[in-house]
């Protein structure tokens, strides 16, 4: 049997712990500091601050980072080597007043979000948690997060006795069938009711959500549950994401389109300070930029749409010319996760565009733009690829197709080179999905070689 990859251990444990972008977010800062990275705060003067030769993160929202290491000589117009990922997936949310009953049913509202496999989660009876983030306090308030470890909701499939069709087409109502349960009314007759303390503030959601759900997250947060003010909750799936296939070459998991590729990134820049010549780098600053909301277009605040990371470049070099001169010495890798040949459905695949699990980094194309690539671009990775030793691949989608896009697009505006890649993987937006567990290792030595390697490879690539 093939050893298993000590870095898709390391994945498993980090996705198991990351059930929601704020989570994801959280674990990424953990992993940052354990290497000696320092907070800074986007309200505050930090420019001031950094120092060459550092080590600095900061997020936004709870819900994106950013992270980047000065090199020792770094001087304002330095270009910057960037991967961009994205920490949603295709999840259902908890609505604002998810109140619900039906036939003796204690039942929770809720709203898709993004393009997800919604069967994967209705038809396939799976044991469903809550995890998110939630605002709390009494004087002072502050957002916490929360993680509740073991099944409290599902979403049951009618029986084939009562649907003989079932089979034949499934398919479903979002809005009427789609509603998880959370208990039974007749559990909550004896529960003992809080008595009413006065007419209710605008800011409480008492009313809102069942008291149990409420009681329930209370407990988890050690507060009163009116001290609950607000919250953000996603559904998630209690079964973790395992190692699988007859020698550990897959991981079956939930979420990795995109946690996969985040997760890669925070530990590619996170080794790459602990080499040791990371003092001694000239070059570019070295960058990671972990985005929200691009299962939903990027438009928000902590999205690639945003000013997170235009804001970030300028903050470096904030004059005309230097951010001029950052953004042409720049390099944007642009990681997301690729569709892998899947053995029931060939056709799906252009005939010379059939990635692997497994088999090393694709590169992404579309003539029409809707990835980044370009000549030069993937020259580029493919040299870096090539410094580690490594494999590429290459996809593009059929012309009867319609072709995804990534967040790379919408960064290369800023006039960055940008590359869009991936990872090989099936089922994706599924609740379950699976990539190759040595892929891991593939996408990190990819990271790092862009991390070590980019800046002396520009020197000498000419492109007027």
């Amino acid at each position: 049997m093939a050893r298993t990859p000590e870095a898709a251990l390391r994945f498993i444990s980090f996705v198991n712990a990351s059930p929601t972008p704020f989570h994801a977010v959280h674990n990424a800062i953990l992993r940052l500091e354990k290497a000696g990275f320092q907070k800074v705060l986007e309200k505050e003067a930090w420019e001031d601050s950094v120092q060459p030769g550092g080590k600095y993160y900061f997020s936004r929202n709870q819900s994106s980072l950013v992270a980047f290491t000065l090199p020792q000589k770094w001087k304002q117009g330095a270009g910057v080597s960037i991967v961009a990922t994205h920490v949603d997936s295709p999840n259902l949310k908890v609505r604002p007043v998810s109140k619900r009953t039906k036939e003796g049913y204690l039942q929770v509202g809720v709203e898709t979000y993004g393009g997800g496999i919604w069967h994967s989660w209705y038809g396939l009876d799976r044991d469903l948690s809550l995890a998110g983030r939630v605002v709390i306090g009494s004087d002072e308030f502050r957002s916490t997060l929360v993680k509740i470890d073991r099944p409290i909701l599902r979403i049951p499939t009618l029986a084939i006795h009562l649907d003989r069709n079932v089979n034949d087409s499934f398919k479903f109502n979002q809005e009427t069938e789609f509603v998880p349960i959370l208990g039974q009314i007749a559990s909550q007759l004896n529960e003992s009711v809080a008595p009413e303390s006065g007419p209710k503030k605008a800011s409480s959601v008492q009313d809102n959500h069942h008291p149990a759900l409420l009681s329930l997250l209370a407990t988890e947060l050690s507060v009163a549950p009116d001290e609950i003010h607000d919250f953000e909750l996603s559904l998630y799936d209690t079964q973790p994401s395992v190692l699988g296939g007859l020698n550990s070459e897959f991981i079956f998991s939930p979420r990795l389109d995109n946690l996969f590729s985040s997760f890669c990134a925070v530990e590619a820049l996170a080794q790459s300070v602990s080499t040791p010549d990371f003092q001694t780098l000239e070059g570019n600053v070295n960058c990671i930029a972990l985005f929200n909301h691009e299962e939903i277009g990027s438009v928000s605040t902590s999205g690639a749409e945003s000013s997170l990371l235009p804001s970030f470049i300028n903050r470096l070099s904030p004059s005309a010319g230097a951010n001029a001169q950052s953004i042409s010495k720049s390099f944007l890798v642009s990681a997301d996760m690729g569709h892998a040949l899947h053995p029931n459905f060939t056709s799906k695949h252009e005939d010379n565009h059939k990635p692997l699990m497994n088999g090393g980094v694709v590169i992404k194309t579309n003539a029409k733009q809707r990835y980044s690539t370009d000549a030069v671009t993937s020259f580029v990775v493919k040299k870096l690829i090539e410094r580690k030793g490594a494999k590429v691949q290459e996809y593009e989608v059929r012309n009867d197709m319609a072709c995804g896009s990534t967040v790379g697009p919408m960064l290369s505006k800023m006039g960055i080179k940008t590359c869009d890649i991936g990872c090989a993987m099936l089922s994706m937006h599924s609740i379950r999905e699976t990539a190759g567990s040595h892929d891991i290792q593939n996408y990190i030595d990819l990271f790092r070689s862009l991390f070590e390697s980019y800046a002396d490879l520009e020197r000498n690539l000419t492109v007027d």
